[in-house]
């Protein structure tokens, strides 16, 4: 465990420190005394006791870094430069600011133009750490691959105690110090995750003691109270990350109110409150700033300086109107105005959506690998990583010979950590690159769904501030045989998360025009990868051209007809294909979820007047349901037979083959919905 130099000094400047720790305080107590009890803030967090060291850590941050904090962390982004009209505004939820009203006041961002980002904090303890570790892999990788940006940018990430208890902590430090990323953990240690101490989060209360002996990683630890001491800790920590190096900076400090304004602390003893009080860093600041002659009269020069800087930025800010309820949907996908940090254009390269076929039929497992090995190719950014992508070239060998090629630095595997695989690629994609990453079947997805989430709304609760693209491919459905694990489809879960494109292609040419346009694109991308069809002969076609890509939204006719309409994707396409043999049928296939083609659905529909729906996922909830419910929505009067589903039963994809080809839709059972339809 590493303790800074005694000796060691700073190039602290105090008066500024003094001024930002003593506006943290007067927004604090303006929200306290003022807007709360008017009601024109609702969520408040206190910063007071994290003040003073959060200031001197992030004065010591600059261009090329990134922060990533999170509820508490205000008085970090004082120290970056955030107007003061913005902090406030965004507490009251009014237009401007963080979000425009559309996220809590304390779910920060703040791009930085010439200084540290404060990238898209997150209202989940702990999903900040993933996130921020991408952002020290992607500097390194840019100032040494693609010799952009300094060779001694950061990252920081905050966060509490009791974040130290969460996966994202473990994944990221698991991440850092393996690869040996420039990544700082801060973590203000206030013995308390709202009421409940430490001692149930962390053996010992102390994550430090903790971690002594965890290889690669440099700790420093210390009074986040004394002013000395915490400004050599921080100046020694951040000197240590410049290096290249991982390192865990924990700081003791005192939560001087309640978790949140409404938060009564009732379950601290009254000798607790007092012990915190006395550990206020505030009385220790101005102390030290007297040593340093900067004395009574400069202090109260710098208060009244202050609040008269903290009340014309309330007077700005309670002006400022609120978002009209017209843009309440606006940036929820990219629309042609770039994210300030994060989104991109895509690649100026020739593109047509009219397929051009060349050579024999291939499979999906090789178009997919085509289209990843020309992007790489073509674009230095795109970075393919995930679990087995590596010398094994994935577990269904996508990827296989994709490392040998591009090296190590593009083409990567990964620890076992979906959320942090997801999280990693959020950081990545903020600083630009074009993040692949894997998750190896649709199942294993379920421990990065916070970071999905997070993923998704970025652009729409930072106001277009942020955006983090990305094309995240997950294989899944049944195979030849099915199981609760590898066999999941349940597609609805991506589309119920806002901001993420959904992609199923059927077969392979679908496959290199959906997954070539996700690339060159700028929202973050589902590409579903069905198990069954990387390899069936039907899913077979020739390759359609260098310059072939879909547009998402835009089905596919496979069969055409009068007599019904039949709505399918994926692995069902070819099973409908072959039920509908001998009827005069549209064969409708979706090819993307989000969006979805209705208008094809509902010309088909009003002119065929019959619909059925075919999906491999769960009745209940399902996809089709929505699509059924906009049909009877938009067509009703067009129909002359009950709109219909076929689907698997509520239940897991069974294991054994015969007990999974009960479930899965059949081509007879298509057929019968088929022919009670036609004869309704």
């Amino acid at each position: 465990m590493a303790e800074a130099d005694p000796q060691f000094t700073t190039d602290t400047d105090w008066r500024e420190v003094a001024r930002l720790v003593l506006t943290s305080r007067e927004m604090d107590r303006i929200e306290e005394e003022e807007l709360v009890p008017a009601k024109k803030v609702l969520y408040q967090f206190s910063a007071r006791g994290h003040d003073m060291a959060q200031v001197l850590l992030g004065l010591k941050l600059r261009d090329g870094d990134a922060a990533c904090g999170y509820y508490r962390s205000r008085p970090l982004l004082l120290a970056l430069g955030v107007p003061l009209a913005d902090a406030l505004g965004s507490g009251m939820g009014r237009a401007g600011g963080y979000s425009d009203g559309r996220d809590i006041g304390v779910v920060f961002n703040y791009p930085n133009p010439g200084g540290c980002h404060a990238l898209p904090m997150s209202g989940g303890v702990g999903a900040q750490y993933t996130p921020a570790v991408g952002w020290a892999q992607a500097a390194k990788y840019k100032h040494e691959v693609l010799g952009e940006g300094p060779g001694d940018a950061i990252a920081v990430v905050l966060g509490g105690d009791a974040s130290c208890a969460t996966g994202g902590f473990w994944s990221a430090l698991t991440i850092a110090t393996t690869q040996q990323l420039p990544l700082l953990m801060y973590v203000e240690d206030n013995g308390y995750g709202i009421s409940v101490p430490s001692t149930y989060q962390t053996p010992g209360q102390d994550i430090a003691a903790n971690l002594a002996s965890f290889s690669g990683l440099t700790i420093f630890n210390g009074d986040g109270t004394d002013p000395a001491e915490a400004a050599r800790l921080v100046d020694a920590a951040i000197a240590h990350v410049r290096s290249g190096k991982p390192a865990l900076l924990r700081l003791t400090v005192p939560r001087l109110e309640g978790h949140s304004y409404q938060d009564t602390q009732t379950y601290k003893s009254e000798e607790v409150i007092a012990a915190e009080w006395a550990r206020d860093p505030l009385p220790r600041l101005k102390a030290h700033c007297a040593s340093l002659q900067i004395g009574d009269a400069q202090w109260e020069e710098i208060e009244r300086s202050v609040e008269w800087e903290v009340q014309r930025a309330r007077e700005e800010s309670d002006n400022r109107p609120v978002l009209s309820v017209e843009k309440v949907a606006l940036n929820v996908y990219f629309s042609g105005d770039h994210a300030h940090v994060g989104g991109r254009a895509g690649l100026e390269a020739e593109a047509t959506d009219k397929p051009r076929p060349e050579g024999q039929r291939i499979n999906m497992v090789t178009a997919i690998r085509r289209v990843l090995d020309q992007e790489l190719e073509a674009n230095p950014r795109v970075l393919v990583f995930g679990e087995d992508v590596g010398p094994k070239g994935g577990v269904h060998a996508v990827t296989l010979g994709l490392q040998e090629k591009f090296g190590h630095s593009r083409v990567f595997d990964t620890s076992l950590n979906e959320e942090g695989i997801v999280g990693r690629a959020v950081g990545m994609a903020l600083a630009g690159l074009m993040p692949v990453p894997e998750i190896q079947f649709r199942k294993y997805a379920e421990p990065a769904t916070e970071q999905i989430n997070d993923c998704g709304t970025m652009r729409w609760r930072t106001a277009n501030h942020f955006a983090a693209p990305m094309v995240l491919r997950v294989p899944g459905g049944f195979f030849k045989c099915g199981d609760p694990w590898h066999s999941q489809t349940n597609e609805v879960q991506f589309v119920h998360n806002p901001g993420w494109l959904v992609a199923v292609p059927s077969n392979a040419e679908d496959a290199v025009g959906l997954l070539r346009g996700a690339l060159r694109g700028n929202d973050p991308v589902l590409f579903f990868e069905h198990r069954a069809m990387l390899d069936d002969s039907w899913a077979r076609r020739p390759w359609p051209g260098d310059a072939y890509v879909l547009p998402f939204g835009r089905a596919k006719k496979t069969r055409e007809g009068d007599r019904i309409t039949i709505v399918t994707w994926g692995a069902m396409v070819p099973r409908c294909e072959a039920a509908a043999e001998g009827v005069s049928a549209d064969v409708i296939d979706l090819r993307t979820l989000m969006p979805w083609d209705r208008e094809t659905v509902l010309e088909s529909v009003r002119r065929t007047r019959r619909c059925l729906i075919v999906h491999e996922d769960l009745r209940t909830g399902g996809f089709g349901a929505e699509i059924a419910a906009v049909v009877a929505d938009e067509a009703f009067l067009d129909l002359d037979a009950p709109i219909a589903r076929v689907t698997m039963p509520d239940i897991p994809s069974p294991h054994h083959p015969a007990l999974l080809e009960a479930t899965v839709p059949s081509v007879m059972r298509i057929r019968a919905e088929i022919d009670r339809l036609v004869g309704f």
